[in-house]
C-alpha cells in the first residue's frame, strides 16, 4: 500500500506558485490565475528574472502590469525570482507549482520540468492546468509578434497591457 508522504493541507492553507516570464501577461495567463486562485489559500504569481533572455519589458514593468491586472484578487500576490524554482517555492512555503498546458508540445516540456522539480523537491507537487479553449493559442511570443507587425492584440492581453503595447508599438498609418 502506498503511503501519502505529504501531510494533507486544507485549501485555505495551501500556497501555490505560478511561475513564468509574463512578457507580457496575456488573457491565457489570467484564465489560469482566475481558475486556480479559488482552489488555494494563496497564489504567488512569480515573474522569472532570466538573464539569458531579452524580454520586451523589464522585470519591474512585468511585475507592475501583473499587480495592476490582479489587484482585485485578495489571495494573489505578485513577486519576482531568479534561481531554482523549487528553492523559491520553499522560501514561499509553497507546496504546489501551477503550470499551464496549451498543447502536447507544452506537456512534453512541462513534464520534464515537473519531474526534475520532483527530484529536487519531492515535497512540492506540480499541477498542470489546461488552457481554456478560447486561450489555447495565445502566447506572449505571438502577442509580441502580432503587435510588432502592426496587428490588433485586443482580447489577447488585458486592456491595460494592450494600452502599454500600443504605446510601445504605435500603429503605422
Amino acid at each position: 500500500m502506498l503511503q501519502n508522504q505529504i501531510a494533507p493541507l486544507s485549501s485555505s492553507a495551501l500556497v501555490a506558485v505560478y511561475p513564468g516570464s509574463f512578457d507580457p501577461v496575456t488573457t491565457g495567463h489570467l484564465d489560469l490565475i482566475q481558475r486556480c486562485a479559488p482552489l488555494v489559500g494563496r497564489l504567488v504569481v512569480a515573474v522569472l528574472r532570466n538573464a539569458h533572455k531579452q524580454p520586451l519589458f523589464s522585470l519591474e514593468e512585468r511585475v507592475q502590469m501583473l499587480r495592476e491586472v490582479l489587484r482585485d484578487y485578495p489571495n494573489v500576490e505578485v513577486d519576482a525570482f531568479d534561481g531554482l524554482l523549487v528553492d523559491y517555492a520553499r522560501q514561499k512555503q509553497a507546496k504546489l507549482l501551477l503550470r499551464g498546458i496549451r498543447a502536447i508540445s507544452d506537456y512534453e516540456y512541462e513534464l520534464q520540468m515537473a519531474l526534475m522539480n520532483r527530484r529536487l523537491a519531492p515535497e512540492i507537487e506540480t499541477m498542470f492546468m489546461m488552457a481554456g479553449e478560447a486561450y489555447s493559442f495565445i502566447s506572449s511570443k505571438l502577442v509580441k509578434e502580432v503587435i510588432g507587425l502592426g496587428g490588433d492584440v485586443r482580447g489577447l492581453v488585458p486592456p491595460s497591457v494592450e494600452q502599454i503595447l500600443v504605446q510601445r508599438f504605435p500603429r503605422k498609418p
